[in-house]
């Protein structure tokens, strides 16, 4: 690492690198030589070029942001930290920012919607954070999260149910940009409101595109016509609780603080959800150490959030004072960026980057401090319940593209995988209201099942009765056709059944007094599951939320 030195962002001074200089990718570099947070270099590699700030500056690099915006880009771990721990250092409040201030940044830059102060928690410190984050954290515990789990395992089959039977889909967009939206209006009391429209401008607004602020606008109405109904007439709902929670909020107030954590939710889980997929697709060891049971969904989702964070970074801290920091000289009013992505492969805390990070969350996906998501816990249940439906209902998924054609889009704020195409064997739809299952291979039919005997017991290979072979007569392992016919249960076995949705389900045979009792070697290889193995099942459906 080359030792920092101290230019100031959005100085005047330093010589600029000439056109396509190798140091510098071409188009990458702003006024005062400093690196840009947009363009093609950013939007191309900005993992690669998080790396060239760290071996040019250090922990801390001047950046530039939308508009040549000048900001500071924290890119170690233990600076983040202690950034994101210090707000008597480094301050939420947005009206701070003297680049704002002196007319450097204008209102109406595209990156508008997420640095323009709010009366909302994440722009406040102290006590009034504390009180605004109240209302919202307090909502969150009321969140009834078995029920949660069930919606979202609804969400997820209705989604699949409209691509199940084409034997293709496109996961990104007919997945993971839909199921976190279509969870979150129904936490905050909102179904009626989702369809495309929303999906699009929440997925718009933190973009810094030229709709960014008309997108954020329509996100905004929406959500003020729901405070103005749950104010008349309070729902179970989350709107409802932050409306009429003891901190008082304004309309504007709890619009705005539900605009809060409906982006935020929705951004971060239709990123962890694509990428989480996008391993499981393309990495063998991910998907084998799922599939082996070596590794639990959960536990993949929080590899995810190591390797691929939902947000790469976090425009949102100002310096309160002039400070050294990281190397650099920080002056009062300075914008800094927390730098999630960067944070997270910081060599001095992770020198593998290929080690297991299994049962480690030290990771800054979710920021740190007193403004660390409260809602991360939501996040993930969306990401593993979900996935885990989709790979119930499909679970021969595979990427139909090589993996080098898939593309991405960077933003300021996070890392967009573009498309998902898959493919897979079709299936039909099934009910969204039970729980899903998958059947990967057509059920087999009662005289295909295949029966263990002894000696003389059948022509199949270990004395495996096959379909239209049978046993021989007397033979060890033999039943009798007339007292046992393909298809009727035997005891100790569960018979097949239907359930209310016409599923097959498995209920207790109990013989009667006078049922024949079969050598031990005939019971079917197919016979039910062990009273510990049904425990065991109904407890980790129980946990799902089913």
């Amino acid at each position: 690492m080359t030792t920092p030195h101290t230019p100031s962002p959005g100085a005047d001074g330093g010589a600029v690198p000439p056109p396509g200089c190798p140091a510098h990718g071409a188009g990458g570099i702003g006024p005062g030589g400093l690196r840009r947070l947009y363009g093609p270099e950013h939007a191309n590699d900005p993992m690669g070029l998080y790396e060239k700030l760290r071996a040019e500056y250090g922990p801390v690099a001047p950046v530039l942001m939308s508009g040549d915006a000048p900001a500071w880009l924290v890119l170690g771990h233990s600076e983040n930290l202690h950034m994101t721990r210090t707000p008597s250092q480094f301050s939420r409040d947005a009206r701070r920012w003297r680049r704002l201030k002196d007319g450097t940044v204008a209102p109406d830059n595209p990156l508008a919607p997420i640095f323009t102060w709010q009366p909302i928690c994440v722009f406040a410190d102290g006590a009034e954070h504390e009180r605004q984050r109240g209302a919202v954290t307090d909502s969150i515990a009321r969140i009834d999260h078995r029920g949660v789990r069930r919606a979202i395992n609804r969400c997820s089959n209705r989604l699949v149910n409209e691509f199940c039977q084409n034997g293709r889909a496109e996961l990104v967009s007919q997945f993971a940009e839909h199921l976190p939206m279509m969870v979150m209006c129904h936490i905050l009391g909102m179904a009626d409101e989702y369809d495309e429209r929303l999906v699009q401008a929440a997925r718009d607004m933190i973009k810094g595109t030229e709709t960014a602020i008309a997108s954020n606008a329509y996100v905004m109405e929406v959500l003020t016509r729901l405070v103005e109904r749950r104010r008349a007439e309070p729902q179970e709902d989350f709107a409802s609780w932050v409306v009429h929670h003891e901190a008082g909020f304004t309309d504007d107030e709890a619009a705005q603080h539900l605009r809060l954590v409906l982006i935020a939710a929705y951004e971060t889980t239709a990123n962890l959800i694509s990428n989480a997929l996008r391993m499981v697709l393309t990495d063998p060891r991910f998907r084998a150490q799922l599939s082996g049971g070596h590794m639990t969904l959960p536990e993949a989702v929080e590899q995810t959030l190591w390797d691929e964070p939902p947000f790469t970074t976090i425009l949102g801290r100002w310096a309160v004072g002039d400070v050294e920091f990281g190397g650099q000289q920080i002056k009062a009013g300075d914008a800094l960026i927390v730098g999630i992505a960067a944070a997270n492969v910081d060599p001095v805390v992770r020198p593998d980057l290929g080690a297991n990070m299994q049962g480690n969350r030290s990771h800054l996906a979710f920021s740190g401090g007193p403004h660390e998501c409260p809602g991360q816990d939501i996040g993930r249940a969306i990401a593993d319940t979900g996935i885990d439906a989709l790979l119930m209902r499909l679970p021969d998924l595979e990427l139909s593209v090589e993996e080098h054609e898939l593309r991405w889009s960077s933003t300021l704020m996070s890392r967009h995988l573009q498309e998902l195409p898959v493919e897979f064997g079709p299936r039909p739809p099934q009910d969204v209201i039970v729980a899903p299952t998958h059947m990967p291979h057509p059920p087999r039919k009662p005289e295909a099942w295949h029966v263990t005997g002894g000696p003389g017991a059948g022509s199949g290979a270990a004395g495996e009765r096959t379909p239209g072979s049978a046993p021989a007569d007397g033979g060890p392992g033999s039943v009798p056709p007339a007292r046992f016919t393909p298809g009727q249960p035997v005891p100790g076995q569960y018979a097949p059944a239907q359930d209310p949705a016409g599923r097959p389900a498995h209920e207790p045979y109990a013989p009667g007094p006078d049922a024949p009792v079969p050598p031990v070697a005939g019971i079917p290889a197919q016979r039910g599951e062990s009273a510990p193995k049904r425990l065991w099942r109904s407890l980790t459906r129980w946990l799902r939320g089913h």
